[in-house]
C-alpha cells in the first residue's frame, strides 16, 4: 500500500505538471497565432483550424512537446523533493493535487462544450477568443504555481522540521555530555578526600575498614575518564564518546584537536559541527565493514579528525573511509534511512554560515574528506540568539 501510494503521488504530480504546462502553451501559442492571422494576414475574424486542420494538431504537439521538456528539466528538483519521506507524506500531496486536476477538468468540459470568455457581444468573436486564451493561461499558470507551491513548500517544511527535531536532539546530547562532564569535575574534587581517607586507614592498619571503603568505592557510580584534551570541555567529552563507538566497531581513530580558549564558535555549535560530522563519518565506516569490502585486503575502517587554528581561523577536517559505489550527485553518501538523509550536514551547513564560513567535501579513492573553515572574528548575538561573525 505505501509503495502503491508513493508511485501513485509521483504520477498525478507529473501527470498535471505536464497537463498544466501543455496547456499554458497551447493557450499561448493559440493567442500568438490568432494575432498573426489577425495582423499580418490581415484576416479580419480569424479562427484557429478553419483554413488548415493541421494547424490545431501541430499546435498540440508542440504545446507537448515544450510541456515534456520543461517537465523533464525539473527532473532534478523533483527527484529530490520525492526522496526519502514517509508515505503520508506523499499521501497528504495527493489531495491539492487532486483538486486542481479536478478544476482543470472542469474548465476543459466547459471549453469543450461552448463556454468561453465573452466581451459582453460588442467586440466580436476575434477578441472573444483572444480573451478565452488569456483565461485559460491564467488559469494554467495559477494552477501550476499552486501545483509547484504544494510540492516544494511540503518538501521545504519537512525538512525544516527534520531539522529542527534533530538539532533538539543535539541540545538533549549537549547538556548529557555537560552533566558527564560536571560529575566528573565532582569525582576529580573528591579524589583527593578519598585519598586521605585511605591513608589513613593504611596507616592504622584497620585492613577491614579499609577493604569496605574501597568496596564502597567500587560499587559508586563511576564515570571513565578520556584521553582527549582540546581546551574544550564538552569537546572532549564528546570526541569520547565517539572514540568509544569507534573502538567498539574496530575503527582506526586518529584525533588532533586543539580548540582555541579565545575562539567565537561557543560550545554548543562546536558539539553541532563535530557530532554531526563524526556520526556521518561512524555511519560511512560502518557500512562499509558491513559489505566487506577493504578486509580482504587487509585494509580497517579510519577517521581521521584535525582541528586547529590556522591565520585567525578555526580549521575543523575530517577523514573517513567509505565505499566509492556510495557516492551521488550532490556529494554525499547513502544512508539506510533515507529518511535522515543530508539532515546532518544540513545543520552543519547552517552553523558554517552563521559564522560566515566555508565548507569543502572530496571523495576520493575511497576517502570522504570535509573540511570547514570559520574565521575568528569577534562575536556578537543575532535577535534570535544565534552567535554570529564580524572579521
Amino acid at each position: 500500500m505505501e509503495k502503491g501510494i508513493r508511485v501513485a503521488a509521483l504520477l498525478v504530480t507529473v501527470i498535471t505538471l505536464v497537463s498544466l504546462v501543455d496547456i499554458f502553451f497551447d493557450a499561448l501559442l493559440s493567442c500568438l497565432l490568432l494575432v498573426w492571422k489577425h495582423t499580418a494576414e490581415g484576416i479580419a475574424v480569424p479562427v484557429l483550424g478553419e483554413t488548415n486542420e493541421m494547424e490545431i494538431e501541430l499546435l498540440t504537439w508542440v504545446s507537448f512537446g515544450l510541456a515534456v521538456m520543461v517537465v523533464y528539466g525539473m527532473k532534478g528538483r523533483l527527484k529530490a523533493a520525492f526522496r526519502g519521506k514517509p508515505w503520508r507524506w506523499y499521501a497528504v500531496l495527493i489531495l491539492p493535487l487532486l483538486m486542481v486536476v479536478m478544476v482543470v477538468c472542469v474548465a476543459n468540459w466547459g471549453a469543450g462544450h461552448g463556454v468561453f470568455f465573452r466581451s459582453a457581444g460588442d467586440m466580436g468573436i476575434y477578441y472573444d477568443q483572444i480573451f478565452t486564451y488569456i483565461g485559460w493561461g491564467v488559469l494554467s499558470g495559477l494552477s501550476l504555481f499552486a501545483v509547484t507551491a504544494s510540492v516544494f513548500g511540503m518538501d521545504r517544511i519537512y525538512v525544516e522540521q527534520k531539522k529542527a527535531e534533530q538539532f533538539q536532539v543535539q541540545a538533549a546530547v549537549y547538556q548529557t555530555l555537560e552533566e558527564q562532564y560536571a560529575q566528573a569535575e565532582r569525582l576529580r574534587h573528591d579524589l583527593k578526600n578519598h585519598v586521605l581517607a585511605l591513608r589513613g586507614l593504611w596507616e592504622e592498619q584497620a585492613w577491614e575498614k579499609l577493604g569496605e571503603y574501597l568496596k564502597r568505592m567500587e560499587n559508586r557510580e563511576r564515570f571513565e575518564m578520556c584521553e582527549e584534551a582540546t581546551g574544550n570541555r564538552a569537546v572532549d567529552a564528546l570526541l569520547c564518546q565517539k572514540r568509544k563507538l569507534a573502538e567498539e566497531k574496530e575503527i582506526d581513530w586518529e584525533c588532533d584537536v586543539r580548540i582555541p580558549k579565545q575562539g567565537c564558535v561557543n560550545e554548543f555549535d562546536l558539539c553541532v559541527l563535530f557530532g554531526n560530522l563524526l556520526d556521518n563519518a561512524l555511519e560511512a565506516c560502518e557500512r562499509l565493514q558491513q559489505k566487506g569490502k577493504g578486509q580482504e585486503r587487509g585494509e580497517q575502517p579510519f577517521i581521521r579528525v584535525r582541528a586547529q587554528t590556522v591565520k585567525n581561523c578555526f580549521l575543523l577536517e575530517v577523514k573517513n573511509s567509505m565505499d566509492s559505489e556510495e557516492r551521488q550527485r550532490d556529494g554525499s553518501a547513502k544512508k539506510e534511512n533515507p529518511q535522515s538523509h543530508g539532515i546532518g550536514l544540513l545543520n552543519v551547513s547552517d552553523a558554517v554560515q552563521r559564522y560566515n564560513g566555508v565548507m569543502n567535501t572530496e571523495i576520493q579513492d575511497g576517502m570522504f574528506d570535509i573540511s570547514i573553515l570559520l574565521p575568528m572574528g569577534k562575536p556578537f548575538m543575532t535577535r534570535n540568539g544565534l552567535f554570529e561573525t564580524k572579521c
